[in-house]
């Protein structure tokens, strides 16, 4: 399945419940027809991850996805030998190893022989794939979720120049592996650090904000059937105007939705000042914002 037009991407977002704007399906459609990455840059909780579940669902593609972390190598992103398997297989066939050094003369004719045969100990039946390799194996296309690729560090990042650029990996027991099919590649960030302009140059932009009121209120409206339309805009006018303070971490929409299936659960119609007080650690994760916010709890909601 493909996108025919920006505003078929809007339509078949929707109907995996991802409400896109024009902005978001015009870097989703040109990502699919010019088989570029895409790398999304916003605020924690924005739909970034979200998008990429929705693309693929969209697709009709499997979803391969990368955590990234501080730390991560080649070998838990792109493969690992079986080291215990290989074993495994030396000791089933010793009795052939020997067979195989039994006319040498020397130690290193018998090393020589040995490696002769190393093939057959790194080939594809000793490989553990990991995200990287298993998307560019794939005979059919997927979706490559690289997420917090900020969080990686950046001899990382540089390793993923050569997969953003050209859909191959260098594996060097076995060399080069090209991709099978092209994937649709998609890079989180939440701006934990700045990402390089080579990374930059392989990728289209976009960078998603918190939503609007309008917007908010239909995604809120979307994801927790049910919930009447005087609670939601309660709702989403405390969240626009906590989020407008000075906060450690203001609410994302992701708060915004557990604050209201929380009210859901309590069985609250109305959003009053003791209520707010009541569920705020819903959507505060710091004191001091908790703190912030009960301080100005009268501007918020009007009792």
């Amino acid at each position: 399945m493909t996108f025919k037009s920006v505003e078929d991407v809007q339509k078949k977002l929707a109907e995996a419940n991802y409400i896109a704007s024009k902005e978001i399906a015009t870097i989703v459609f040109l990502a699919a027809a010019t088989q570029k990455p895409m790398l999304v840059e916003g605020p924690a909780g924005v739909g970034k991850t979200e998008l990429s579940k929705a693309v693929a669902n969209t697709l009709g593609r499997e979803l391969i996805r990368l955590q990234c972390y501080e730390g991560l190598d080649e070998a838990k992103a792109l493969y690992e030998w079986e080291y215990a398997k290989q074993l495994l297989y030396t000791q089933i066939v010793k009795e052939k190893i020997q067979d195989v050094i039994s006319a040498s003369k020397s130690l290193a004719e018998a090393v020589d022989k040995i490696a002769d045969q190393e093939d057959a100990f790194f080939s594809e039946r000793f490989i553990q794939t990991r995200p990287l390799l298993a998307a560019i194996s794939s005979p059919e296309p997927v979706v490559l979720l690289i997420d917090e690729v900020d969080k990686s560090d950046p001899e990382f990042e540089a390793f993923l120049l050569e997969l953003l650029s050209d859909f191959q990996v260098s594996i060097p027991e076995l060399g080069t592996r090209k991709a099978l099919t092209i994937p649709f590649v998609v890079l989180t960030s939440n701006n934990y650090r700045d990402m390089s302009d080579a990374l930059k140059r392989r990728c289209l932009h976009l960078y998603i904000d918190y939503p609007d009121h309008e917007l908010e209120s239909m995604i809120v409206k979307m994801k927790v059937p049910g919930i009447r339309e005087t609670l939601i805009k309660q709702l989403v006018d405390a969240i626009v105007k906590i989020r407008e303070m000075d906060l450690k971490k203001p609410p994302s929409i992701s708060e915004t939705l557990d604050w209201a299936h929380s009210l859901i659960a309590l069985q609250i119609n109305d959003l009053s000042p003791e209520v707010v007080i009541d569920t705020l650690n819903v959507i505060c994760k710091y004191r001091a914002d908790t703190d912030l916010v009960k301080r100005s709890i009268s501007t918020i909601i009007q009792s």
